[in-house]
């Protein structure tokens, strides 16, 4: 799995045990809908930092928590 994907995945269901959709998340975090979008679609494959950042500050979670999940245990390595 790709870092993106892990992202993907992280995201997604980190709203579904909130029961919150990414539009409302979007509110929450201060991250456009379309970066959301973007990320949840897959058309973003390489998130930055600051935004994940802004996505934890809105979840109300430490970087470190949305990290802490097997997704991201195996990634595969990426060479470009």
């Amino acid at each position: 799995m790709t870092i993106g994907e892990a992202v993907r995945r992280r995201l997604l269901e980190l709203c579904a045990e909130r029961n919150i959709t990414v539009n409302r998340l979007a509110v929450l975090s201060g991250v456009t809908q379309s970066t959301l979008n973007n990320i949840v679609s897959g058309r973003n494959r390489s998130t930055t930092v600051s935004t994940i950042k802004k996505i934890c500050d809105g979840l109300d979670i430490s970087i470190q928590e949305f990290f802490d999940s097997e997704l991201f245990a195996q990634l595969e390595q990426e060479l470009y």
